[in-house]
């Protein structure tokens, strides 16, 4: 019987990490003019659908990449603890004392901006 050689923490993902970047940008692009308003209305609406699609695909394909990472380690553990935080803000709700619905829209576009770092890193894994 011949020994297979182990997965890699991250395959080739159908995910697109450079448009979910790009979805981040437009709410937190630290070079954005301190005057520029973010979106509204409909824009809003449909960025913050868009910031949890991104969210709802990435978050499984993160935490079964953390499951492989030896057990009780810090960096497993961080990572699922980023997955947990990214599923907590797809259940909250916009709230007028965070920011309403555009300060919803950018708790998500964190949760999605560390996904997409731990993606990178898991995937750049032995």
């Amino acid at each position: 019987m011949q020994a297979t050689a182990p997965e890699p923490a991250l395959e080739e993902a159908p995910v697109d990490l450079e448009t979910m970047r790009a979805s981040v940008r437009l709410l937190l692009d630290p070079d954005a003019a301190p005057e520029a308003l973010p979106p509204t209305g409909a824009q809003l609406d449909a960025l913050t659908a868009t910031l949890r699609g991104h969210i709802q695909l990435l978050a499984p394909e993160v935490q079964q990449a953390a499951r492989q990472l030896t057990a009780g380690s810090i960096a497993r553990h961080s990572v699922l603890g980023c997955v947990w935080e990214a599923n907590s803000r797809l259940e909250a709700e916009p709230c007028r004392r965070y920011g309403g619905r555009v300060g919803y829209a950018r708790r998500l576009a964190r949760a999605l901006n560390a996904l997409v770092d731990h993606h990178e890193q898991l995937s750049r894994r032995p």
